[in-house]
């Protein structure tokens, strides 16, 4: 038995040691590959009179270190009420995978005891057909069915429908008999909305509001007015943009006759800003975002397969342009050689570049303002670090000629190093300029990276390195 998995009559107790995030505590790695073999062993009741006891956060830690068919059955395993609190800690992208194998009936008394937020959530990675199944099996689901109207990463989608609102022509004391009251069904909250009798908002309060005002104080006099607000139909990338600019922890969701119908809170705000970070991540690196771990060979197909479409056509065009140069590598083989470092190079500094600026527009810290700004720091940056990879390759290409036979090291040298130093200006300042521009014309900037950039910066890397070598080493007799 391992050190933290005991013994104890028929019943094996054990202990999660919980370790960094992402990270297996070595005290862990035995314990986790006895509960492997027992799953795989279909032990149930040994599993369970392991994990019976354990905190969600330690199943959820478990969970991920499984291989996910393992991690589907044990999930199937546990009892609905641990299932709810391990749902409600698991990531997005877990917990889809997490429910594929559970059937109907069970999803939907899971659901039931989720908080409406998580059950939307819930319901919302589930495929339409079964959803609607899950909703029909549910009580009293009509505010979860207008909640999933709502287009995929809105506002509408992300808020939560519980908040607290007070009468304009109120007093401090009616007022804050209505939020204790109201305060007992909502878990948390930062501010109190006004409506006037139509319901409309008119103002907001803050709790210190109530607290410092004499009882017979009307709210309509000490209601602050309402910054920002937002329609159920805007994009949750804006309603960050709007909390950022406003420095706000909750945005109010209004109608078209600005009746409040949620709120956004500080905690889904969070979510968004992870939602925005993984889909920029994705864009990135080629893949689009709904991609999961677990993907079939189907979805990996159709996830990847534009993207490396894109590539072949900026790959095929790069060769167009080599092609056009045959006459020159016929002259010096040697030309050849270059090809793949000014390639990398452009690639590099454009993906670095755009990486940089991307992250600043997400954040908030960059606009079309910044154009000129951003144009000459990339330049002078990629002039001085593009100017020493430049040295350095000039010194390597002159020292290798010592054992291989070059003609015209020198210039041989100086085309290449020109060429490299060239191409690192061009592909940063492109890098950084392309996602700003894109994201005036509201185009996601996270396209602009990995496969166009890189296409981009491939086909004018060698487009630049051919015209340098040209006439730098062939433009005089050798």
């Amino acid at each position: 038995m391992p050190g933290n998995l005991k013994d104890s009559g028929d019943r094996l107790v054990s202990r999660w040691v919980r370790g960094e995030p992402g990270e297996l505590a070595p005290e862990n790695r035995e314990l986790l590959a006895t509960l492997d073999r027992l799953i795989r062993d279909e032990e149930q009741q040994q599993v369970l009179d392991v994990v019976g006891q354990w905190d969600p956060l330690d199943i959820r830690d478990l969970l991920i270190f499984l291989p996910i068919k393992l991690a589907r059955r044990l999930f199937n395993w546990l009892p609905a009420k641990t299932d709810i609190d391990v749902l409600v800690a698991v990531s997005t992208d877990l917990r889809a995978q997490l429910m594929q194998d559970i059937e109907v009936a069970r999803i939907a008394e899971i659901a039931a005891g989720l908080a409406e937020d998580d059950a939307v959530e819930l319901l919302d990675d589930l495929p339409q057909s079964v959803a609607e199944e899950v909703l029909d099996r549910l009580p009293d689901s009509e505010d979860l069915r207008e909640r999933l109207e709502f287009e995929e990463d809105t506002a509408g989608e992300a808020m939560t429908t519980k908040f607290v609102a007070v009468i304009d022509h109120w007093n401090v004391r009616m007022a804050t008999r209505a939020v204790r009251k109201m305060a007992a069904e909502i878990e948390s909250f930062y501010e109190v909305y006004v409506v006037n009798e139509e319901r409309q908002l008119v103002g907001r309060l803050q709790l210190r509001d109530l607290l410092l005002n004499k009882k017979k104080t009307r709210i309509r006099d000490i209601m602050r007015p309402v910054e920002v607000f937002v329609s159920p139909d805007e994009d949750q990338e804006d309603v960050l943009e709007l909390a950022r600019t406003y420095n706000v922890q909750t945005i109010p969701v209004v109608d078209s006759e600005m009746h409040v119908i949620g709120r956004i809170t500080v905690e889904e705000l969070h979510e968004i800003v992870r939602d925005e970070a993984e889909e920029d991540i994705m864009l990135m690196s080629g893949v689009t975002p709904d991609a999961l771990p677990d993907d079939s060979v189907g979805r990996i197909i159709r996830g990847r397969f534009p993207w490396l479409a894109g590539g072949l056509v900026g790959a095929a065009m790069a060769g167009v342009v080599v092609g056009s140069f045959e006459d020159q590598l016929r002259q010096a083989a040697i030309l050849a050689s270059f090809i793949p470092v000014v390639m990398a190079m452009a690639g590099n500094a454009g993906i670095q570049a755009s990486t940089v600026t991307v992250q600043g527009l997400a954040a908030g810290n960059l606009w079309i303002g910044d154009l000129g700004g951003r144009v000459v720091k990339e330049f002078l940056g990629s002039l001085i670090n593009g100017a020493l990879i430049a040295i350095a390759l000039g010194i390597l290409v002159i020292a290798a000629s010592n054992f291989i036979a070059v003609d015209a090291p020198v210039r041989l040298a100086a085309a290449a190093s020109l060429s490299v130093l060239l191409v690192t200006i061009i592909a940063a300042t492109l890098g950084s300029t392309i996602p700003l521009v894109l994201n005036h014309f509201d185009i996601d900037p996270a396209v602009a990276t990995g496969v166009f950039i890189t296409t981009t910066n491939d086909i004018l890397g060698v487009l630049v390195y051919f015209t340098v070598a040209s006439s730098i080493y062939l433009g005089a007799p050798v």
